[in-house]
């Protein structure tokens, strides 16, 4: 993995001044997640008099959490939750709005903006979805104006969800959390009162049997080690090319190893019989193995277009009809945690690539498997998701050429790349009990990167 040199440059005291005064961008060191620390560092400020406001206030009270209505001219704050959802016009937007505009002088670094809004589409009401509709412009607006590492972000509320629903609890600590630094101008759905909070929020995995696919290296091994900790006992797959990396990874975090093609017709029952064997029970997928094969369309062959969408997609909808159609990743017994599914789908798959015609369909595939899935993981009372990465430092993006890599790691609205655990962070939170009310989702990882939607 390259460094980021000008990034830590940026962040000495001469850095600092210099790329000011020249008007160069000026990534900040990002408030990542370590257990132990503290949710979030200083006062969070609930705006708004809706009821998702109380609801969601009470919450934050009780993670003792120093929760204000108001705050005084001189004071720092280092969350701001704004409630929208009893809107009814984009005129009621206007007083909260303005306030959130005050308060961005006084956040903190790292500092969070989250709105709280309900679905556009649940209702018919031209006015009324006007209002919520426009919500998610100015989130995404005020995401593109946070500085110093801050992030904006919204929680969107099915028309008649509860908001004291353990899905937005969930959501919203996910959000206020170092566990999203690079999650910024995204919107995280919650359909559903289903999902309960954990005993232990550093555990929340705790009792889990997860699998990762291409877990030898990168953001899969990333992925290992963030679900370990919290957690997860862990099944790893990879090719046997990659056998004594995968061995590597799994031993780091008491895992077992299962070398595989996932490309292989029974790639699935393989996966169900080795934790049958060692478990007994499989809850968590994360299908993060992918490859890349780019080529601009003109010059693409059939090899490298099959090969992609077969390890991209194609291995994924086989291994999903084998885990559904199986009473191990379906129990009956699981209560609020029901089976989860996550899928590593890419911006490419969103904006498109130059060059990567098959791996942006592919990855576009995904995202369409996902949003299809969802009622039948409904079904089970679990949940899938996708996951979308923007530019993560890994060894991959380390080969490509400086100056594109440069201009690729600006190209966000945190002027900076993404490092694996971000994704892997993400992919936790999606396969926890608390994200139990969002399904067919996809979550960019991506610093909103300037691309795409």
């Amino acid at each position: 993995m390259a460094r980021d040199t000008y990034t830590e440059f940026a962040n000495t005291g001469f850095g600092r001044t210099l790329t000011k005064n020249l008007g160069l961008p000026q990534p900040a060191k990002l408030r990542r997640h370590r257990p132990g620390r503290p949710l979030i560092d200083g006062p969070v400020v609930v705006l708004g008099s809706s009821e998702a406001a109380s609801a969601l206030a009470d919450r934050l009270l009780s993670w003792d959490l120093d929760v204000r209505r108001h705050l005084g001219p001189k004071e720092k704050v280092a969350g701001v939750v704004a409630c929208f959802d009893s809107a009814s016009s984009p005129a009621d937007l206007s007083e909260t709005v303005l306030e959130i505009g005050m308060l961005l002088k006084q956040l903190k670094p790292s500092g969070r903006v989250i709105t709280v809004s309900r679905d556009p589409q649940g209702t018919s009401d031209p006015s009324v979805r006007a209002a919520r509709s426009a919500v998610q412009g100015l989130t995404r607006s005020t995401a593109h104006e946070m500085r110093a590492g801050g992030t904006a972000n919204g929680i969107v509320l099915a028309d008649e969800l509860d908001p004291s629903a353990p899905g937005v609890a969930g959501a919203l600590r996910f959000l206020l959390s170092g566990r999203s630094a690079f999650v910024s101008g995204q919107f995280i759905s919650v359909d559903s009162v289903n999902g309960a909070l954990p005993q232990n929020w550093d555990r929340p995995l705790q009792g889990q049997v997860a699998v990762v696919t291409g877990a030898a290296r990168g953001i899969g091994a990333s992925i290992a080690r963030v679900l370990h900790r919290d957690g997860a006992s862990l099944i790893l797959v990879d090719i046997p090319a990659a056998g004594e990396q995968l061995a590597a990874v799994a031993n780091e975090v008491s895992g077992t190893a299962l070398q595989l093609d996932i490309t292989a017709e029974n790639a699935g029952e393989r996966i169900l019989g080795h934790a049958r064997q060692h478990h007994g029970r499989l809850d968590i997928v994360v299908h993060n193995a992918g490859i890349t094969r780019d080529k601009l369309l003109a010059n693409m062959d059939e090899s490298r277009w099959n090969s992609v969408i077969a390890v991209n997609i194609e291995s994924q909808l086989r291994m999903n009809r084998a885990f559904l159609a199986s009473d191990l990743f379906n129990s009956d017994a699981r209560g609020a945690m029901g089976p989860r599914i996550i899928s590593l789908a890419s911006t490419s798959g969103i904006a498109g690539n130059r060059g990567q015609t098959n791996y942006a369909a592919s990855k576009a595939g995904v995202m369409g498997m996902v949003s299809a899935t969802a009622d039948q993981l409904a079904a089970r009372h679990g949940t899938i998701n996708a996951v979308a990465p923007g530019f993560i430092e890994t060894e991959m993006t380390a080969k490509i050429p400086f100056a594109t890599r440069e201009v690729a790691r600006r190209l966000n609205s945190l002027n900076q790349g993404g490092l694996p655990v971000d994704v892997a962070e993400t992919i936790s939170f999606l396969a926890s009990p608390q994200a139990g009310g969002t399904s067919g989702l996809t979550l960019r990882v991506c610093g909103q990167n300037l691309v795409g939607a």
